[in-house]
């Protein structure tokens, strides 16, 4: 019986799976980021038409509220941007795997730099996600504040 002689890609494709595992992670945080994106557009819409129906004590705080939920609004939108960088920097990663291999040079600047981009996009995208919670919380307390009797 001959013995099965594995691929010489096969190391190649082990290295490749780092990045796509990166990817899977990346994707959770997408689908979270998109939720709160369209909780944040169906809020924003609502209020909108609120503010134009309110009366001027009311409007005072329905404005704040919007311009808060504009704000959110961009923090999500950058946090996508750079959850979706970090991904197609992942997707990258494992071509310039397949390209090293294939090529008999070796990316290793090359590797590094664009594992390091893709780690620094997905940072960047969480922070700007805790941003959000932090802000969100914040129009969380005015609403209660206006809602409780004064202390």
């Amino acid at each position: 019986m001959d013995p099965v002689t594995p691929s010489p890609f096969l190391p190649v494709i082990q290295l490749a799976i780092s990045p796509m595992i990166l990817m899977t992670g990346v994707g959770g945080l997408m689908l979270t980021l998109t939720n709160r994106m369209g909780r944040i557009v169906d809020r924003t819409r609502a209020l909108a038409e609120k503010v134009r129906s309110a009366a001027e004590l009311d409007r005072v705080h329905l404005e704040t509220q919007l311009a808060i939920l504009w704000r959110r609004a961009k923090m999500i939108r950058q946090a996508v941007t750079f959850a979706g960088l970090s991904m197609l920097l992942s997707c990258l990663l494992v071509v310039v795997v397949f390209v090293d291999a294939s090529v008999r040079r070796e990316f290793g600047v090359e590797l590094v730099v664009t594992f390091l981009a893709s780690v620094l996009c997905l940072i960047a995208a969480l922070v700007n996600f805790l941003r959000d919670i932090w802000v969100s919380l914040h129009a969380l307390r005015l609403e209660v504040e206006r809602a409780l009797p004064s202390r």
